[in-house]
């Protein structure tokens, strides 16, 4: 069974996938996760975030802008924004610690970013916590 992590990376996956342009994505979502082994409840947590992002998408890319100082969410890497869109969603939409969700999306950013994006991305997500009210 996949463990949050894992899940978190399939939705990053998921939302580049849709970003590019892949707008049939979402009918081999159940492919996807059968493939990555998530299952049962972290299926349905899959499934909460990527409809979550996918739902709240205006908002949160907005939010998102509000602290990217000297960029613009469109001009940054479609990976990043990704991982952006996700770790933003987590912070206004979820009851997760707001401390696992800057780690996890740091990690993701380790992984599968340059190495620059980790600190980016900490940066932005660093902000949006500190001022949820937005």
């Amino acid at each position: 069974m996949a463990t949050r992590h894992q899940v978190r990376e399939s939705i990053v996956g998921l939302l580049y996938a849709s970003d590019i342009g892949n707008d049939g994505i979402d009918k081999y979502i159940d492919t996807i996760f059968e493939e990555k082994k998530i299952r049962n409840n972290q299926r349905e947590f899959a499934l909460n975030l990527y409809k979550g992002v996918k739902e709240n998408l205006e908002h949160v890319d907005a939010v998102i802008n509000t602290y990217l100082k000297e960029w613009d969410l469109a001009n940054i890497g479609n990976i990043e924004r990704a991982i952006l869109r996700l770790g933003a969603y987590e912070l206004l939409y979820s009851e997760l610690d707001d401390a696992v969700v800057i780690n996890e999306a740091i990690e993701l950013a380790k992984k599968l970013c340059n190495d620059t994006s980790p600190k980016f991305i900490n940066g932005v997500l660093d902000a949006i916590k500190s001022n949820k009210s937005v």
